[in-house]
């Protein structure tokens, strides 16, 4: 999912500024058990701070993606939620419409919570990879960690056969030019799945800010760049 501002805005991650103990990231399948007074859905982690009303507006080739922060939650395995809409467009045909599920812990991490999403084809619409924590074995993965450090790695999300990526954080000091700005400081990482051997794509977020640039670095080609924000 990518699916942005000249100036870099850093943030203090307020939630994570409790100064509570960082517990390891999730990793491959493996279960956690979450406690909902430990989470918020006010998302303000520096390198993707969430506010109802935010807006991000992608752009690769024909394909459009406006990514719209709600004033909704929802409520998943005790923790209230952010709803974050995503809609996908090509030649100005809705392809693809999601709603993604954040929530950040005490410590400023952000968790992916599931999503539910629809591709529309062929007169068709299909809900492959649409999945929720604690339902039909589905568990929460780390969308972006608080104190990313080169090496560190993390499951994003978990539904068996459906929704498996996984990430690692390359660099916190990468620099990249999109159409609305150049950007120095920007966390890089690499995101995989083991659904789609051999895919690999690099994401850069910025302090301030959020994604701004996705690059298919193999298995593919790609380049989503971030053309609009509103703050």
């Amino acid at each position: 999912m990518l699916a942005t501002i000249a100036l870099l805005v850093p943030l203090a991650a307020g939630c994570g500024s409790t100064g509570k103990k960082a517990e390891p990231l999730p990793q491959g399948a493996e279960s956690v058990k979450l406690d909902p007074a430990d989470f918020s859905a006010e998302i303000d982690n520096p390198y993707w701070p969430m506010r109802p009303g935010n807006k991000w507006v992608y752009r690769e080739g024909n394909a459009r993606v406006e990514v719209t922060v709600t004033d909704k939650t929802k409520k998943i395995i005790g923790i209230d939620a952010r709803v974050v809409h995503d809609v996908l467009t090509e030649d100005g045909k809705v392809e693809e419409d999601t709603f993604d599920w954040y929530a950040q812990d005490a410590s400023g991490n952000i968790w992916y919570m599931g999503e539910n999403t629809k591709e529309f084809g062929g007169g068709k619409v299909n809900t492959e990879g649409s999945w929720q924590a604690g339902v039909g074995g589905a568990q929460p993965g780390v969308l972006l960690p608080a104190e990313p450090k080169v090496g560190l790695s993390y499951r994003q999300e978990y539904y068996k056969g459906e929704a498996e990526d996984l990430a690692e954080v390359l660099s916190v000091d990468a620099r990249a030019r999109v159409p609305v700005g150049s950007f120095a400081q920007l966390l890089q990482t690499k995101e995989h799945t083991p659904l789609e051997p051999g895919v690999v794509e690099h994401k850069f977020y910025a302090k301030g800010v959020g994604p701004i640039l996705a690059v298919t670095v193999s298995g593919g080609s790609g380049r989503e760049e971030l053309v609009q924000r509103r703050q």
